[in-house]
């Protein structure tokens, strides 16, 4: 089920940018996204080759096992599969193993499943675009809330609501602060919504341990990209990813000493 998954975000992850960029189109143009040529969507038109459009058959989807036997290329032009179709799909796996072999078969091991996936698909789309779609992150921030109501996050309805709200308002607070100080910004508002919705999943005390742990791989994963000269214009890199990863870890080792040491 989680390479199944993991095959259904390689396609959120590659068509969620551009089904905005057409509706942020219809919108300049005051028209409708339907009216624009070749509509997008999820599950239209059916998965193909970026580069010669070669509609993919049955048996070159099936997670993994296609691309091995495809030995990474197109069947059709001999193009290179990116290799992070597999990597998403086996983390996927691997997250979804987790949970389940953590909470066993019921409703926790399924929402936090939900949320390890949305996490997969929005770092992803971050590192491409430098974009956070509201649509997931504020889902994901009310799916925490809710979660937390229903008893299901080891986390108190409380605790949720004020780490939702700590979270966003601390980050806020940097962005104008950066932003007075230096004229420029910093990082872009989905952070903010993406660290609210981490607050509303883990509680207000899991804030300080993740943004260290997020900003500790961010500093790192920069200092080896700028020593391979591979930074992006104005030594930019997304926060997003950075954000996942460490609730990631939050999630699995969050019992751990060092982390109640950070808080």
């Amino acid at each position: 089920m989680g390479l199944l998954l993991g095959s259904f975000l390689n396609v959120v992850i590659h068509r969620t940018p551009l089904i905005l960029e057409r509706q942020w189109r219809a919108e300049a143009l005051s028209s409708s996204a339907d009216e624009l040529p070749t509509s997008l969507t999820l599950s239209m038109p059916r998965s193909h080759c970026p580069h010669c459009l070669h509609t993919l058959l049955w048996w070159e989807n099936i997670p993994v096992l296609s691309y091995l036997m495809l030995q990474g290329l197109c069947s059709a032009c001999r193009a290179p599969i990116g290799w992070r179709y597999p990597a998403v799909e086996l983390f996927t796996a691997a997250l979804l193993a987790w949970c389940f072999n953590h909470w066993g078969l019921g409703w926790q091991a399924l929402v936090w499943s939900g949320f390890v996936c949305t996490l997969v698909a929005l770092a992803c789309i971050d590192w491409d675009t430098t974009l956070l779609p509201d649509h997931m992150t504020q889902a994901l921030t009310w799916a925490g809330l809710i979660v937390a109501a229903l008893g299901l996050s080891n986390t108190s309805l409380t605790d949720a609501l004020w780490g939702a709200v700590a979270a966003y308002v601390s980050l806020w607070t940097v962005y104008w602060v950066f932003k007075l100080c230096t004229g420029k910004e910093g990082m872009g508002y989905g952070d903010f919504k993406l660290f609210a919705a981490l607050g509303a999943w883990f509680g207000w005390s899991a804030l300080i341990p993740l943004i260290l742990l997020a900003s500790l791989a961010g500093i790192g994963v920069g200092l080896i990209l700028k020593y391979q000269q591979k930074l992006r214009e104005n030594n930019y890199i997304p926060f997003g990813p950075f954000l996942a990863m460490a609730a990631w870890l939050y999630m699995i080792w969050g019992d751990l000493d060092i982390f109640h040491w950070m808080a």
